[in-house]
């Protein structure tokens, strides 16, 4: 994507950004040089591309995917009222409300492999049976076949949180 540095006499001290013409408009105060600039505009680059890949999500997908794993582990009986993307899940990866039916994931989850994504998404369902961390909830879990493996992986890259999710 092309980048303008528009400076200002008027800018103190902010360096923002927007998307013109797919060009990203870089408004900076005059004082700043390019050297200075340079490390700012990148860091904006790359919370634009963050931004972008979270519209790019969609939730149509999620809920395709949710029905095929409801129909093979929990033979098509579950209902939601909605499963969708959120970017403001910072310290879970899932959650599931069940008297609304709401599921939410958190866009982290998209740059996991699929296994992980299905994990997550028969955790959640698995919630609309039983709303805690019991055994009966984890029976539900276990029908998922690589469970094991993903939660592994996930908490070797530090999205599970094991201390209240623990089947023991």
């Amino acid at each position: 994507m092309e980048v303008r540095i528009i400076r200002s006499a008027r800018r103190a001290k902010t360096v923002s950004a927007r998307v013109v013409d797919d060009a990203l408009e870089v408004l900076a105060p005059a004082h700043l040089s390019d050297a200075q600039l340079q490390p700012i505009i990148a860091d904006l680059q790359a919370r634009l591309a963050k931004r972008q890949q979270h519209r790019d999500l969609d939730d149509a997908d999620l809920d395709v995917l949710a029905r095929q794993l409801n129909t093979q582990y929990f033979g098509g009986t579950l209902r939601w009222a909605s499963i969708g993307w959120s970017a403001r899940q910072e310290k879970q990866f899932g959650s599931c409300t069940p008297s609304a039916r709401t599921i939410r994931l958190s866009t982290r989850l998209a740059r996991t492999p699929r296994f992980v994504l299905e994990y997550v998404v028969v955790h959640e369902l698995a919630h609309l049976v039983e709303a805690n961390h019991g055994p009966g909830f984890w029976a539900l879990v276990n029908r998922y076949p690589r469970t094991e493996r993903a939660r592994g992986y996930l908490m070797a890259v530090g999205l599970e949180e094991t201390v209240n999710d623990d089947p023991s």
